[in-house]
């Protein structure tokens, strides 16, 4: 998985940042992005990557500030002109249907695929299948607001293949029923247990969103044990008044929340257009303070997950 930065500013684009929008990228495991919030101009942000619209999948919405939405009708149209035809899953708050599918009308725009609307009221599990969960919970915002979990289960380990050589076993389905832990008899009647030469389980990858709130317990349970989390830092440690007068959060508060819950990284992200060069290096030097796994990010920036 790799997390690729297209928008990094809060509440309005700027020279240096534009506006909120995440790409979940999961080209590897199950040949999908899945996006977190699309502000205005995602789509603009998008060509200058190796992100194809039609592999877009799920878009995760955290509220419905103009900032985090504004770029989701063009992108959608984007999409249909670009080859896109498979189901688009829109997860967000009540309303996120209604600004979507009335963009779409006013401007007589149409879609070639279908979009199925799943309308966020409490903090809940959302989604799940064979390899993934994601759960929202409810953040603390001006307006109804959610954060998301992502969870990449845990994976069987891989075949040890080295250990194998000694039975000269040529490489093809005989290697895929081992690795299946079943168990298989060779020519010369010699029987190996797939089971025992398999290395240990690779344990769940766990990837937080956390944007636009003040502090609230639900974001510790988001967190918890989170292999990366990204969280918003609109205020510095010093504006600790203002983020709580903005229903925001500050670089330090931030860092005690990942200090808190065994987060291994930290990557801040929401960064007010006052902080540019040194200023927007002190909002990282703050949180480094408290939690020293910390990036402030950048557009365009690509973490690959998990990350050191």
């Amino acid at each position: 998985m790799e997390l690729e930065f297209l928008g990094t500013g809060a509440g309005v684009p700027s020279k240096s940042r534009n506006v909120s929008s995440i790409a979940l990228k999961m080209l590897d495991e199950r040949n999908e992005v899945w996006l977190f919030d699309v502000g205005e101009a995602t789509q603009h942000q998008i060509l200058k990557t190796n992100i194809r619209p039609r592999k877009i999948t799920k878009i995760f919405i955290s509220h419905l500030h103009g900032d985090h939405i504004f770029g989701l009708p063009g992108l959608l149209s984007t999409r249909a002109n670009q080859g896109g035809e498979s189901t688009v899953e829109i997860y967000g708050p009540k309303g996120i249907e209604d600004f979507v599918e009335t963009s779409l009308r006013v401007t007589g725009s149409k879609l070639n695929y279908s979009i199925e609307y799943i309308e966020l009221n409490e903090t809940t599990k959302i989604f799940e299948d064979k390899t993934y969960e994601v759960y929202a919970g409810k953040l603390n915002h001006r307006i109804e607001c959610f954060g998301f979990r992502v969870v990449e289960k845990p994976r069987v380990g891989e075949l040890l293949v080295d250990e194998l050589k000694q039975y000269n076993i040529p490489n093809g389905p005989i290697f895929g029923q081992l690795k299946a832990g079943k168990t298989i008899t060779l020519d010369d009647g010699t029987v190996i247990d797939g089971n025992d030469f398999i290395g240990p389980e690779k344990p769940a990858t766990i990837v937080t969103f956390i944007l636009d709130t003040k502090y609230t317990r639900e974001i510790d349970v988001l967190a918890k044990d989170a292999d990366v989390l990204v969280h918003e830092s609109t205020f510095s440690s010093t504006e600790k008044r203002m983020a709580v007068n903005y229903f925001h959060s500050t670089s330090t508060q931030a860092a005690e929340v990942a200090r808190s819950n065994n987060v291994k990284g930290l990557l801040l992200t929401h960064i007010s257009s006052r902080f540019i060069g040194k200023s927007a290096k002190q909002l990282e030097n703050e949180a480094k303070s408290i939690f020293p796994n910390t990036h402030l990010v950048r557009d365009f920036d690509i973490y690959t997950i998990p990350f050191n």
